[in-house]
């Protein structure tokens, strides 16, 4: 029974942290309805939790020989692209969240379709087969909202949304590079040194005057589980068991996510969702489930949060 439960207890820990990353739409809301803030606001102090909580896991997870400048200019890129990815996923969140979350998991798609171009991997039919059932699925999500006067919220989650995939695609793929050179947590504080004061950039002139700090400092504490600590506990299990079971288990997020903006915040997913939802998650699955190339680095799931 113990050796079972070691077993299970890795899968245990990156569905609990898949979970509470679907819980990121309704800390939003919650601290949104309380405490106006920008986008931005919210992304950048995320971003700054993250750097500091991986800052202080950093003093016992560290490499101690040196990166070559090639890993440091990754690491950088890695910053920029996770900024984004977090920005533009928060702005979707504003306005529907299970069409924002689920073409966020556009990602490994984006992922596949850039491999041959940028890592030289070779395009399987399978990948093929998951990049045309994943656009299909944005396609039908996307398409009666362009001619639908009442339908901009669902074109604008997608567009938002699928922006974020973009750059959260390129994030994995600069892992990919860093992967051997820093440790997880010395790779969240670098990139997190990069993308914090990029994502402050974008922050309105005066809106950190016009803040509450109640608000930021509430924030700031909850977003410490979906943001840091999930993050952590997924790559402590993502250590421990295969990378494809990782990532498939990373798919809880849109299902709790739809779940519980069904059930608190009011927000019910139309037919075009229903049908288009379940094809990008199955666009995903076949691209996560596929055998990984020789010697490939295993870089399944998120990256920071």
């Amino acid at each position: 029974m113990n050796l079972l439960a070691s077993r299970a207890l890795p899968y245990a820990v990156v569905a609990l942290a898949a979970c509470t990353w679907g819980t990121w739409a309704m800390v939003l809301r919650s601290v949104e309805a309380r405490w106006a803030m920008p986008s931005a606001v919210e992304a950048t102090v995320t971003m700054a939790v993250i750097t500091l909580v991986s800052a202080l896991a950093m003093v016992r997870d560290r490499t101690h020989r040196p990166a070559s400048w090639k890993a440091r200019a990754w690491v950088v890129c890695s910053g920029f692209a996770d900024a984004l990815n977090v920005l533009l996923f928060f702005a979707a969140y504003r306005h529907a969240i299970a069409v924002s979350v689920l073409t966020h998991y556009l990602m490994p798609v984006f992922v596949a379709a850039a491999a041959p171009f940028v890592l030289g991997e070779k395009m399987t039919a399978r990948s093929a087969l998951a990049i045309a059932l994943s656009l299909s699925g944005l396609g039908v999500m996307v398409g009666p909202s362009i001619t639908a006067a009442s339908g901009h919220i669902v074109l604008v989650s997608a567009l938002l949304g699928a922006g974020s995939a973009v750059f959260y695609a390129t994030n994995v793929i600069a892992n990919k590079f860093v992967a051997g050179s820093f440790s997880t947590n010395e790779t969240l504080f670098w990139h997190g040194l990069v993308a914090t004061p990029f994502l402050a950039a974008f922050v309105p002139p005066g809106a950190w005057a016009t803040l509450d700090p109640r608000g930021v400092l509430v924030f700031g504490a909850l977003a410490v589980f979906p943001g840091a600590l999930a993050g952590m506990a997924f790559l402590w299990g993502l250590r421990r068991i295969p990378a494809a079971h990782a990532s498939t288990l990373a798919l809880l997020e849109p299902l709790v996510a739809t779940l519980l903006g069904t059930i608190f915040l009011g927000e019910h997913a139309g037919f075009s969702v229903m049908i288009g939802g379940p094809l990008i998650l199955m666009g995903a699955v076949l691209v996560l489930a596929q055998p990984a190339a020789p010697n490939e680095p295993a870089s399944g799931g998120r990256s920071t949060w």
